[in-house]
């Protein structure tokens, strides 16, 4: 019998956030629940010694929606320092934080953010459990709307092996109650979804399944200079990673169950 625990989710209104705060509670533990909306900060530190009293463990879901390598680095790096701090403070066992696959020699954006984020973690007192996510079915529709020009939407070409923002949800909250062992075969715990696509394949069926006139047009970028490992592979999980369903296309038809 699992034994139930006081654990806070950090950015739990968000995407990801919110599917931690519901498993966490499906499976009955104590939840401390909070984001910038209900006061504490992550980034200033505002408000997070006193969310953390009494937790035994972090889940770290924030996110920073920004493509900018230096706004998104500075939010991280932050964030991190700071949830070490007032955790250690407060008597936090340890950190549990989501990350992304195949970002070790990522130099740009949102990506090599999260590279900063996972090194400044490490440099803290409290022990941390870093999993590393693909890209989330949820993103999908995000890149979609960020590359719409007209009827045209140009989407990254991107390899990947999208998974549901539920499943990386269970994940982490398995590793709040179960960490791993630590593995030098396999440093970081991956999940990732079924099978392999394109970010614009399955932009594609998106817009398709709920109607957009938009045409997906696959677009290099050259100025990226990350494009090849978002077009070779690299951010395709490891032999040692967790498969968890639904596929994608499973996903729109449960997600969109009136798309026309």
């Amino acid at each position: 019998m699992t034994t139930t625990k006081k654990i806070a989710v950090a950015g739990a209104t968000g995407r990801l956030g919110k599917h931690v705060v519901d498993v966490l509670t499906e499976r009955g533990h104590q939840v401390v629940a909070f984001s910038r909306k209900n006061g504490v900060d992550l980034e200033t530190g505002a408000g997070l010694v006193e969310a953390l009293d009494g937790v035994q463990v972090v889940i770290d879901a924030s996110n920073n929606a920004t493509a900018d390598k230096e706004i998104a680095t500075e939010f991280f790096t932050a964030a991190a320092r700071n949830l070490h701090e007032a955790g250690h403070k407060a008597g936090v066992e340890r950190l549990v934080v989501v990350s992304i696959i195949g970002i070790d020699n990522a130099t740009a954006g949102y990506n090599a953010a999260k590279l900063a984020h996972e090194r400044e973690l490490r440099k803290g007192p409290l022990p941390v459990q870093i999993l590393r996510a693909a890209q989330f079915h949820e993103l999908v529709e995000v890149m979609t709307q960020w590359g719409t020009q007209g009827d045209v939407a140009y989407v990254a070409t991107m390899r990947t092996q999208l998974v549901a923002a539920r499943a990386v949800a269970e994940a982490l909250v398995d590793l709040a109650v179960n960490p791993a062992p630590e593995s030098t075969d396999a440093p970081y715990p991956e999940i990732a979804g079924p099978r392999p696509e394109t970010m614009a394949g399955a932009a594609t069926l998106y817009t398709a399944h709920v109607g957009a006139p938009i045409h997906i047009i696959e677009s290099s970028d050259p100025e990226n200079s990350d494009r090849e490992a978002f077009e070779d592979g690299t951010l395709l999980p490891s032999p040692h990673a967790t498969l968890a369903g639904p596929t994608y296309a499973e996903w729109l038809e449960a997600t969109y169950p009136t798309a026309k």
